[in-house]
């Protein structure tokens, strides 16, 4: 028996697969240790938390992305666990940041784009349209789940196909109406 044969054959008897066969951890894990060290970096920089927290809503709408983009690559190769296991980070990574958001704009309220010119224009085209597909998401997630979860597999797509553009956008348009604010403007 090789070596390969006796690393595996007890993770095939109990029907599990090891970590490095495993690319849905690799991705947490990659994400991990991207968002860990920036967010200490910041707060060993000095940054107030008024600082640091919308940068990290920032990282969870990134993160969102590149689970959406993930698992959009997954399902199109027909890999069905690594597209749920994806979508369901997705949906746990925005459900965290609209948590987080809500906290944020509780406790330091709006803030206003600093620019004065064109990209204030675009900071604002960009912040509204943000803003309204994100509301417009919200339905059209917890029906695509509630569709995957009762294996109606051909709504499912339906919905997703409408879902998923919306989706992408409102996630990667997060980022970008945070680098514009905390970063373009001032």
């Amino acid at each position: 028996m090789s070596v390969r044969q006796e690393t595996t054959a007890p993770a095939a008897a109990s029907g599990t697969q090891p970590f490095y066969g495993r690319p849905f951890l690799w991705l947490l894990l990659a994400l991990a240790l991207l968002a860990v060290p920036a967010a200490g970096a910041m707060w060993r920089s000095g940054m107030s938390w008024s600082r640091i927290h919308p940068a990290i809503n920032a990282m969870l709408n990134g993160s969102s992305a590149v689970f959406l983009i993930a698992g959009f690559a997954a399902i199109h190769r027909r890999r069905i666990a690594f597209h749920r296991s994806c979508m369901l980070a997705a949906v746990t990574v925005s459900a965290i940041f609209l948590a987080s958001y809500v906290a944020r704009f509780a406790s330091t309220g709006t803030h206003r784009y600093a620019g004065h010119g064109w990209d204030r224009s675009v900071y604002l085209f960009i912040l509204f349209s943000h803003m309204v597909l994100a509301v417009v998401a919200v339905p059209l997630v917890v029906r695509a789940l509630m569709l995957a979860r009762r294996k109606r597999f051909a709504a499912h797509r339906g919905v997703a196909r409408w879902l998923w553009p919306i989706w992408i956008y409102v996630s990667l348009t997060g980022v970008v109406v945070y680098l514009m604010l905390y970063h373009v403007s001032n």
